[in-house]
């Protein structure tokens, strides 16, 4: 018997949930394409305290990243650009991660994030401290994503470091990661 109007509807996002835990692969699609779909903290930040461009030429991706560090702290944090689904969730997803968090904190998550994505890190084992971002565990069995995945992370570094631009590419950006044939 159900007691409430809503307790169809309850049901139905019930067993979705229960079967997106049940699948991971399930529950990395739906994050992604909500973040792709709804990207947080995409636009742009007037005034600005740190910018950086990254560029994943395998793919195509192009980001800017605005940063607004105030003391030790980032205050604010948005992107733009073009690039596929994967590196515009991960972007979303990585500036609700860092925003309010220390400079420590952050390259922290920057080097916690690149170790998991090139499966250095193993999240289920290892003490890390990425939270929701693990949905990206995956990455790893997809060498050519990898890239896609970690370009929004590169470019935090930069700007992060008054880097002005990075490349999943590049021989001089201290995150470069050779991902097998990648």
């Amino acid at each position: 018997m159900h007691w409430w109007p809503g307790f169809a509807m309850f049901r139905r996002f019930s067993h979705e949930s229960q079967r997106l835990m049940a699948d991971p692969k399930a529950l990395y699609q739906e994050v992604i394409l909500d973040h792709n779909r709804k990207p947080r903290n995409f636009g742009r930040l007037d005034h600005a305290s740190h910018r950086a461009e990254g560029h994943n030429p395998l793919c195509g991706d192009h980001l800017s990243l605005a940063l607004n560090v105030e003391g030790d702290s980032v205050a604010g944090i948005t992107f733009e650009g073009e690039s596929c689904a994967i590196c515009k969730a991960s972007a979303s997803m990585m500036t609700v991660a860092v925003k309010g968090k220390t400079r420590q904190d952050a390259q922290q998550l920057i080097d916690e994030f690149r170790a998991m994505a090139t499966g250095e890190l193993d999240c289920g084992s290892a003490p890390h401290h990425l939270g929701r971002l693990t949905v990206f565990a995956g990455m790893r069995d997809l060498p050519t994503r990898v890239k896609c995945a970690i370009l929004p992370w590169h470019t935090l570094h930069a700007a992060l470091n008054s880097v002005a631009s990075t490349s999943t590419e590049s021989n001089d950006d201290p995150m470069n990661a050779p991902i097998g044939n990648a």
